[in-house]
């Protein structure tokens, strides 16, 4: 077992309370501080500490010094010299773009098709930067909000239909006359590809009238307007602030969860929560960003199939202190842990069998980790490795209250199916 210092990516939308408050440090940061990369990924691994607390390597040179004894021979079997997953704490105090991640096959594709091609792997205009897919899901530690999913397409019918704006009349014809999937692709095609004289007319004018019926008291959809005004203060001109207007716009509460499989047109908007995703870098944008957006390689990489938000949270188990969130995905599992250092509340100990490569990240107190003689205090805003190798442990508060977060591959559990 391994003591881990994560690395802090300052992205302009992320907070500058939330990862300094649970690191300890002083608030506010000097710079917006967006993730906390608890993981092996080449473009951020978390530092391996010697036992005076200083760093001694990262966790990818930790796995490539002994794969055998990092990973175990089922998970290089079934994922090859690489861990399959990445733990992070996000702190999102501005909308994120609104993106989508391709399948298995669609990555894999598109990265042999664009190496052949000869795109760098630092090109802006590369989509495809591994040849893995990447499933997430995002667990809500406060108040956090997203856009994920298209809606039901009566639903949007009524929500276009309240705006009552003429400039609107033929897009909303589009899907009421075929309020399904394809009638979702034809108008998320269309605004997307709109130019952006047209897009300078439009946004403003629906702009004007969320503002207007908001005005006379909206209340059914109070919350997908708001963010419509949002959205549209920060990207004028911009698809994305009407490509808003088609997604389920989700709340999530402290301990709710949001899965995300393939294909699925989603944005964080704001709150802090811990997310785990399969060990990839593969996003395509459509929206609300300045970076490279590829339309006609988001449209192959889209499912336009709606969903209800609720189809869209993982399967909730509780086990003793251990509340578990599962996914379709092979490649990860993600568990949160509450203890009580007097054991009055809550369990003050929780035990762990290996094997497989699992993080436990600390976001309040501390813990002890004890296992096969060995030892290590972990404190919130750092985390533990333990190896498939390691014996089994034994968790410990070492504090009066002590929440962390398990990540780990679901070696031998039965799998959901996709919901």
């Amino acid at each position: 077992m391994r003591l881990l210092e994560g690395v802090v990516r300052p992205y302009a939308w992320g907070s500058r309370t939330a990862i300094a408050t649970i690191r300890g440090l002083p608030v506010p940061s000097a710079h917006p501080e967006a993730e906390l990369w608890f993981g092996a990924h080449p473009a951020g691994q978390a530092e391996c500490l010697d036992a005076a607390g200083r760093p001694d390597r990262n966790l990818l040179a930790e796995i490539e010094a002994d794969p055998m004894a990092a990973l175990g021979s089922p998970v290089i079997d079934e994922f090859g010299v690489r861990l399959p997953y990445l733990l992070k704490v996000l702190a999102a105090e501005e909308p994120l773009s609104l993106q989508a991640h391709p399948s298995a096959e669609q990555a894999a594709e598109g990265f042999a098709r664009e190496n052949a091609a000869g795109i760098r792997l630092d090109a802006p205009e590369r989509n495809y930067r591994d040849p893995w897919h990447k499933p997430e899901v995002i667990l809500a530690m406060t108040p956090f909000d997203a856009l994920a999913g298209f809606r039901d397409p009566a639903r949007t019918v009524d929500l276009l239909a309240r705006l009552a704006l003429a400039e609107l009349d033929p897009y909303l014809g589009m899907i009421a006359g075929q309020p399904d999937h394809n009638g979702l692709r034809a108008l998320f095609t269309t605004w997307i590809t709109l130019p952006e004289a047209v897009l300078a007319v439009l946004v403003p004018a629906v702009i004007d009238a969320a503002v207007r019926v908001l005005s006379d008291g909206e209340t059914e959809f109070e919350a997908e307007l708001r963010t419509l005004l949002e959205l549209g203060e920060a990207y004028p001109r911009d698809p994305g602030v009407l490509a808003s207007l088609l997604l389920n716009r989700i709340h999530l509460e402290p301990g709710e969860a949001l899965y995300l499989a393939a294909g699925n047109l989603h944005a964080y908007l704001r709150g802090t929560g811990i997310e785990v995703m399969a060990n990839s870098d593969n996003v395509l944008r459509g929206g609300l960003t300045p970076k490279h957006i590829d339309v006609p390689e988001l449209l192959r990489v889209l499912d336009f199939t709606p969903v209800s938000p609720d189809r869209l949270s993982p399967t909730v188990s509780v086990v003793g202190a251990e509340r578990v969130y599962s996914t379709p995905a092979p490649e990860f599992r993600l568990s949160r842990v509450e203890l009580d250092g007097t054991g009055l509340h809550a369990p003050s100990t929780i035990s762990f069998d290996m094997p497989g490569p699992q993080i436990l990240a600390v976001t309040s107190g501390r813990i002890d980790v004890r296992g096969g003689g060995q030892s290590l205090t972990a404190e919130s805003g750092r985390a533990v490795w333990l190896a498939d190798s390691d014996p089994d442990v034994v968790v410990a508060s070492a504090s009066s209250k002590a929440v962390f977060y398990r990540a780990r591959v679901p070696l031998g559990d039965s799998v959901p199916d996709s919901r």
